[in-house]
């Protein structure tokens, strides 16, 4: 037989990998050998070892373990995986030549095979694992070696973030007629271009493998990184019963991070039911439906999560990022007290707590405290990232505080040495205009070192729909409209502006230029849950079962609004369209989701706040309208709209009439 010689880089004396291994570790090993269990073979020993991690001990024992009869073949790829762990490549090197010397190799043992083209590739030798495959001879080795073989280097290749390399493996492997299994695709397919995934998923159904759990697993992980339809696909193809937690989690986190949160949330309740089989979430799984339902404010489905952490995994507390997703819903979902207790309860925080907490105030208008967890992060010594500077800015500009975001935007390159993103303009432009700061953020834009995306110009024409400037409004809307042309919202802002401003001939212009592109506006809708159902309103919607009585609701404390401030809130002569301000052009066509979703919530509960979500922003008669009907009624209402939290009660609103 020829023997295999390893590169010449790596020297051959025989006991330099092991000159390394201590005294101590010797005598463990010694001890190993002649405790109680010595009748256990001595391969065994050494694989042992090498399984619980004492891999020097192993090495040691394979020095001076004085084994009779000599080394099984056993024992030598547990010996080459203790050189891999150790870093030790002339070890796996001489033991290379061992296997050869006893004829081991390089065909006859699949186990040392795999170890060593494993271990080359580990250390990141794969001209050597090159060298080990070559040399097979295809004629004699086993179907199952000669796969074992290729499986070993196309993974060492993949690890290396070769993919070029593993595509070139496999090619061969086909031309070699050499049969792959469910161990090749698990490594090809997340290396793939997203253009192969479906091609490596046709080989799998012919070779009959894509029903295997942790093909289909892999591949549900994989489609989910270019959408949901696919992932759901493979998920929905997979028998009922094979479907474990890792199949769950990856259908789960396909729909959530594509915010399919509906979707999610009926995935997630399919699994607590009868379709799960049993299968009981874990913290992965928590983190995806938390995510869906801070997205869509799901109260009810959320808490009974929280319930279920707090009952199953008592110590969730030190799961950073379970406890960020339920920071997150929180914030999200109006309980900011329940998100700064558990924040202060985690006993290690990142900086994804902290941007979780701060976005949280920003959202419901606490600037100032915003500002203070900030400046108790920094001191803390964690560093601000370009997340959390989007989290501080957005709360300035909620809250109206103009020299605060100034600062701050300021210093992010001189202080914190990140340089401002689009979404970083985007606020301070947000913040400006909010400000009546229209010129200063139209300067902003022309200094932006990139060109300025829809969002930014975006900013700067909502600006302009609360000062009523028309003259910087139509610019912001002709930029606005090249960059996202079928960006609807942008159109009703532009006919919104001009409605205020009295020009219902360019109202009736920009309307036509929407049916010219096919264009709909989003219809306005608000939801509010109930004894676990979600209730859902439409402007000028009589569907629910409750209508008749809703209707009379809103139209008594129409009634009482009106008399108690003179009639400035309430009835107008044309009701508003939903996400309209338009009074003289829009004859009587309905109340608003928030007035429905409101008066529901006060004729179904007593005394408790009443929350609801709504799409699109509050209009300005519907935000007076409930701060005083929150004074005339006793409760609070909770309302969040499309970009923040309003809380009314006693005739007042949080954000301040600033929003």
């Amino acid at each position: 037989m020829v023997e295999h010689l390893p590169p010449p880089h790596l020297p051959m004396t025989a006991t330099e990998p092991l000159k390394s291994v201590p005294t101590a570790a010797v005598a463990a090993a010694a001890a190993f050998a002649d405790d109680a269990n010595s009748t256990e073979p001595w391969s065994a020993r050494v694989r042992s070892l090498t399984r619980l991690g004492r891999h020097r001990d192993a090495l040691a024992l394979l020095r001076d373990g004085d084994p009779s009869p000599p080394p099984h073949a056993l024992a030598l790829p547990a010996t080459v995986i203790s050189c891999a762990a150790l870093s030790l490549p002339s070890g796996v090197s001489q033991i290379h030549a061992l296997g050869s010397k006893r004829g081991l190799l390089p065909s006859s043992d699949a186990y040392l095979v795999s170890a060593l083209l494993s271990s080359y590739s580990r250390l990141g030798l794969l001209p050597c694992a090159h060298q080990l495959l070559d040399e097979m001879p295809l004629a004699s080795t086993p179907p199952a070696t000669l796969c074992t073989a290729f499986n070993s280097l196309i993974s060492g290749c993949a690890l290396h973030a070769l993919p070029a390399a593993c595509f070139a493996l496999f090619r061969r492997m086909r031309v070699a007629g050499v049969r792959f299994d469910a161990v090749t695709l698990l490594t090809l397919v997340p290396a793939a271009p997203p253009s192969v995934v479906p091609q490596l998923h046709a080989l799998a159904a012919r070779a009959g493998l894509a029903a295997e759990t942790s093909v289909a697993n892999c591949l549900i992980s994989v489609y989910a990184r270019r959408g949901a339809a696919l992932a759901r696909q493979v998920f929905d193809e997979m028998p009922a019963a094979s479907r474990d937690l890792v199949s769950w989690n990856a259908v789960l986190s396909a729909h959530s991070q594509n915010g399919l949160a509906v979707d999610a949330l009926d995935l997630y309740s399919r699994m607590r039911g009868c379709d799960g089989h049993g299968v009981e979430p874990d913290a992965v799984t928590l983190v995806s439906v938390l995510s869906s339902c801070a997205h869509l404010g799901a109260r009810s489905v959320g808490l009974g999560v929280e319930r279920y952490m707090r009952g199953k995994l008592p110590g969730f507390r030190t799961n950073v990022q379970l406890c960020n997703a339920l920071i997150n819903f929180y914030a999200r979902c109006g309980c900011l007290p329940q998100a700064q207790q558990l924040f202060n309860e985690m006993p290690r925080k990142s900086i994804v707590s902290w941007t979780a907490l701060i976005t949280g105030y920003g959202m419901h208008g606490h600037g100032e405290v915003a500002i203070n967890l900030f400046q108790t992060m920094v001191s803390e010594g964690i560093r601000p990232d370009n997340v959390a500077m989007v989290g501080l800015l957005s709360a300035c500009s909620h809250a109206g505080m103009y020299d605060e975001g100034r600062k701050y935007f300021s210093a992010m390159e001189s202080a914190y040495q990140l340089r401002p993103t689009l979404e970083h303009y985007t606020c301070m432009v947000d913040l400006l205009g909010r400000a009546g700061r229209l010129k200063e953020a139209r300067e902003l834009i022309s200094s932006m070192p990139m060109p300025a995306d829809g969002a930014v110009w975006g900013a700067l024409l909502g600006a302009c729909k609360i000062h009523k400037n028309v003259e910087i409004g139509e610019e912001a809307f002709e930029h606005v409209i090249e960059v996202e042309p079928t960006n609807v919202g942008y159109y009703v802002l532009m006919a919104n502006i001009y409605t205020d401003t009295g020009q219902l001939d360019c109202v009736v212009r920009v309307r036509a230029m929407m049916r010219e592109r096919g264009l709909k506006k989003e219809p306005g809708c608000s939801y509010v849950e109930h004894k676990g159902r979600v209730h859902l309103f439409m402007a000028d919607d009589h569907s629910h079962p409750q209508a008749k009585r809703i209707y009379e609701l809103v139209l008594k404390l129409e009634q009482m609004v009106k008399e108690k401030t003179d009639g400035t809130v309430g009835i107008q002569g044309g009701r508003m369209i939903e996400g309209h301000s338009e009074k003289t052009a829009v004859p009587l066509i309905g109340f608003h989701s928030e007035k429905l979703a409101v008066a529901f919530g006060m004729l179904n509960t007593v005394g408790s706040e009443i929350a609801v979500i709504k799409n699109l922003r509050v209009c300005g008669n519907c935000h007076s309208f409930l701060k005083t009907v929150s004074a005339i009624a006793n409760r609070v209402f909770l309302v969040r709209d499309a970009s923040r939290f309003h809380r009314f009660e006693d005739g007042a609103c949080s954000c301040k009439d600033y929003w």
